[in-house]
């Protein structure tokens, strides 16, 4: 995994949850990107890399199609 140029941003809360469970999970990024894609959200790799540095914001739709990619409860990754 690359390290992180920039610091973290604020425009979600989930991002580094979303980062940690990710990894903790063995799942690449652009592995889960096609687990959410496969779920009907419209994502672009660039567009979940925003999300995980938190410098994107995140709908409660979205929240909840993360979370099942994930495999966890959308409460997980607040």
């Amino acid at each position: 995994m690359k390290p992180r140029r920039l610091p973290l941003g604020d425009m979600n809360i989930i991002g580094a949850n979303v980062t940690k469970i990710r990894l903790d999970k063995g799942i690449k990024q652009k592995d889960l990107l096609a687990r959410i894609q496969s779920l009907g959200m419209e994502i672009s790799e660039s567009c979940l890399s925003k999300i995980e540095g938190q410098t994107r914001m995140v709908t409660d739709k979205e929240l909840v199609l993360i979370a099942n990619a994930l495999g966890v409860q959308p409460e997980d990754l607040l």
